[in-house]
């Protein structure tokens, strides 16, 4: 047999994310063991249980000397204090990638506390995910078809980047590049923004004295619409302070869109409204999600 690509990984945070992420390598006989950080000790406990990971560290200057890759799968607002735990022990030859969803703010906080080593970190976010978190939720298959983004810096070697790219496709990904700044707008406006107003919709029906009634009549339109309100609290309170100011302007955006929609309603402009809405439907009805 073949000696696997990455004989060993540190991963630090073993839910969804970081759990797929090793799941899938050993699918593809690509690592030798996966070694799991985690806060929680119940967690950690499960996911060695399911199989996510083969051991849980203990020693991190003994796990990472001779780690290949390391992975923070860790919501964004932990990843800073993980960057400075990590960077007095990584090996000359570990890379670090991640899977946050915001980049630049990740990056930010990489150059505080790696310093030197800020080469061997490699940023990443795997376009994939679930509203079920935590060990359980983790499947080999996560990532299979679905794109990650890497967002290299300027010191990363060639290699580097080819070698997390490597360790990404092997999960059956497919990878591409943007720049950080690039990633977080982008991803303001397609992602941080429909899980806002996501969350806000269901937010304004919550605190309505007759929800039980509105919420009794909701049908397929409302379950769509709000589905990925039911995603981590967390995650997204991180995500959607990390990625503030794109996510500002987004927000902003759109609520002069809904003044638009409000006006023509106003006006019984129904030329108005037909436009907003064929538009809209043509540019939907041609999105290949792939």
């Amino acid at each position: 047999m073949a000696e696997p690509k990455f004989k060993k990984i540190v991963i630090f945070g073993v839910g969804l994310i970081g759990g797929s992420f090793a799941l899938a390598l050993r699918k593809a006989n690509a690592t030798g063991e996966v070694v799991g950080f985690g806060r929680s000790a119940q967690t950690l406990a499960q996911a060695q249980q399911l199989g996510n990971i083969d051991r849980i560290g203990s020693d991190l200057a003994a796990e990472l000397r001779n780690a290949d890759l390391v992975l923070l799968a860790t919501p964004v607002a932990q990843m800073a204090e993980i960057f400075a735990r990590i960077a007095p022990h990584l090996g000359k030859h570990t890379l670090i990638t991640d899977g946050g969803s915001t980049k630049c703010d990740v990056v930010e906080a990489a150059r505080r506390h790696l310093g030197t080593k800020i080469a061997q970190f490699i940023p990443a976010h795997p376009i994939a995910g679930a509203e079920l978190s935590g060990p359980a939720a983790a499947q080999a298959d996560l990532y299979q078809g679905k794109k990650v983004v890497l967002t290299p810096l300027p010191e990363n070697s060639a290699a580097s980047v080819a070698r997390v790219r490597k360790a990404w496709e092997l999960c059956g990904a497919t990878v591409s590049e943007l720049t950080p700044q690039q990633h977080d707008e982008v991803f303001a406006a397609v992602s941080h923004l429909p899980h806002l107003l996501s969350f806000a919709l269901v937010h304004d029906l919550a605190q309505r004295d007759n929800r039980d009634l509105l919420l009794s009549f909701a049908a397929s339109g409302f379950r769509d619409f709000t589905r990925i309100a039911a995603s981590s609290p967390e995650m997204w309170r991180d995500i959607s302070l990390a990625n503030r100011d794109a996510l500002m302007r987004e927000v902003k955006q759109y609520a002069d869109e809904l003044y638009v929609v409000y006006q023509a309603l106003e006006n019984n402009d129904a030329a108005k409204l037909e436009e907003i809405f064929r538009l809209a439907s043509q540019v939907r009805g041609n999105w290949k999600q792939e």
